[in-house]
């Protein structure tokens, strides 16, 4: 749906890193998250965002791939909220060093929050995310990125459960495809990734 170059220019346009491999160390990955603008703040329970990692191979070949997610809580979460001050959506922004590979909620390898990221909070149930300034938190939440099904060859099309917060890839193939990058990164630098997430309106 995009480019490597596209996504690229939108994110250093705004000021933020992008890794460029610089001297020669391969798999430095950008985790980029596209929020769904034309959606305009409904809750649409579908995995209608994107996750995209780009990164240089051994011989400085860029790679780029997208899979299709979620960047907002599903209708579960929504309309049953874990916390009083309401359901989280992640906010926008770069959050340098914010996640590394763990166990999510103990069960299969994924990558788990563990910096503070900024997150809205929406407690008033009326089917759209309120994307309020006044709302916003800052701390750790469990904003993981992670899949939805485990079943191999699987695809979830409902986020329902599968995220209040949280980044989630609906495929299971495009998520192990993801996790294997990200496993080979942590091989050569180190168990920290960065996320950034932007929005489909800002891509030109």
């Amino acid at each position: 749906m995009y480019t490597r170059e596209q996504i690229m220019n939108v994110v250093e346009g705004m000021g933020y890193k992008y890794f460029h491999d610089n001297g020669n160390k391969s798999y430095d990955v950008n985790i980029i998250g596209i929020r769904n603008s034309k959606t305009k703040g409904r809750v649409t329970n579908a995995f209608d965002d994107l996750i995209t990692i780009a990164y240089k191979k051994e011989d400085g070949e860029w790679m780029y791939h997208e899979f299709a997610c979620t960047t907002d809580p599903g209708t579960h979460w929504v309309e049953n909220i874990l916390n009083p001050d309401g359901v989280a959506i992640l906010k926008p922004g770069q959050y340098r060093g914010s996640h590394k590979l763990r166990l999510h909620q103990g069960k299969y390898l994924a990558l788990g929050q563990k910096k503070p990221v900024k997150v809205y909070r929406d407690a008033n149930l009326d089917g759209k995310y309120d994307l309020i300034e006044e709302s916003v938190k800052e701390g750790i939440y469990g904003i993981n990125i992670h899949r939805a099904t485990s079943r191999a060859g699987g695809k979830s099309t409902r986020v329902d459960k599968w995220s209040a917060g949280c980044q989630v890839i609906g495929s299971n193939d495009d998520w192990h495809e993801f996790l294997d990058i990200c496993q080979v990164a942590r091989e050569i630098h180190g168990n920290s990734f960065s996320y950034t997430l932007i929005e489909s309106k800002d891509i030109s």
